[in-house]
């Protein structure tokens, strides 16, 4: 239990600072007067007060804050939120968000880095394997199958399956000679695929983790938000839960290890900026749209309007929040 403890406040912690800090940052650049930069919720643990904003680290790791001047209702100061032009607002409000995606994508980054990928270098071979009686040893580089040049495991997954059974010529490079073996693949009955015996050795390539990290960081980010345009239809595939629910889901995670850890943290904080961005009242989405409003008509909403609009939301959420914490304990 303790394990799963320490690793939600980890996980969540590094998610709240990124998202906070994305708003901290790019208020300052902005010039917008900041009361209290804050990590956690309830009662304050630590505090420091700075030239001008207080730096806080509160009870309860499940969100935190920026407290700016004229962010919840009208104010005189120059250097107040809502005296800032449309744009500026925005860009403070979709940081959070940003800062979420941009964490997600490093942390996806570092896993792939450090699980290396897979490459047309031999790694293992079956044995009495296709491949063992042709000839074929760990450390072989394959070079080419058939007329079609081979450069990485994908290519020769492709190349071995395209053979429907028949025999090929498998170019391979060991100890800087050039070879060229006969093969004669066997299928496997369990997905009905043509292989040969061998697995790929992993390499580690800085440029190519940032390429693979791109797309893994694509298909949360897509699967992720198919999920919420289902929500409300029959379509809908896994399901939502609340802090305990993800505590359990952070635990079993950070037993299997430090890069499935990373990896969910990296899914939770793509999800919660997706989250942050819906428009709905109280989240940045909602908050986007009042001054997307304020920028068509010209002019803005009565702030105190708003101000009610977020408040209900607000308690919509903790409402919502309330309700998934004792559907997770109900579960237990």
């Amino acid at each position: 239990m303790l394990l799963k403890i320490i690793s939600f406040i980890f996980v969540f912690g590094i998610i709240v600072l990124s998202h906070e800090f994305g708003h901290f940052i790019t208020a300052r650049l902005n010039g917008i007067r900041i009361h209290e930069f804050s990590l956690g919720m309830g009662p304050s643990v630590l505090k420091k007060q700075g030239p001008e904003t207080l730096y806080s680290v509160r009870l309860f790791p499940i969100g935190g804050y920026v407290r700016m001047e004229g962010e919840d209702g009208e104010s005189d100061d120059p250097r107040s939120f809502v005296q800032k032009k449309p744009w500026q607002r925005l860009i403070v409000l979709a940081a959070g968000a940003m800062m979420n995606f941009l964490l997600a994508y490093v942390l996806i980054v570092i896993i792939m880095f450090s699980v290396g990928y897979p490459s047309n270098i031999v790694d293992q071979v079956l044995e009495g394997s296709p491949a063992e009686v042709a000839g074929i040893q760990s450390g072989d580089k394959i070079i080419r199958i058939g007329d079609t040049p081979i450069d990485s495991w994908e290519s020769v997954i492709e190349g071995i399956d395209s053979s429907d059974g028949s025999k090929l010529t498998i170019e391979i490079m060991r100890d800087g000679s050039q070879m060229v073996l006969g093969v004669t693949p066997t299928i496997d009955p369990t997905d009905n695929t043509y292989r040969i015996g061998i697995s790929s050795l992993p390499v580690r390539q800085m440029g190519q983790s940032f390429t693979l990290a791109a797309k893994q960081f694509g298909t949360f980010f897509t699967d992720i938000f198919k999920f919420f345009t289902q929500l409300g239809s029959n379509k809908v595939e896994g399901e939502i839960v609340g802090p305990v629910g993800i505590v359990n889901v952070i635990g079993q995670a950070a037993q299997a290890g430090l890069l499935n850890l990373l990896f969910i943290a990296a899914y939770i904080s793509i999800n919660l900026g997706i989250v942050n961005l819906l428009p709905f009242p109280a989240l940045d989405g909602g908050r986007i749209i009042f001054v997307l409003i304020e920028m068509v008509l010209g002019r803005p909403i009565n702030r105190e309007k708003e101000g009610y609009v977020h408040y209900v939301g607000f308690v919509i959420l903790l409402g919502l929040m309330a309700f998934l914490v004792f559907r997770d304990i109900s579960k237990l």
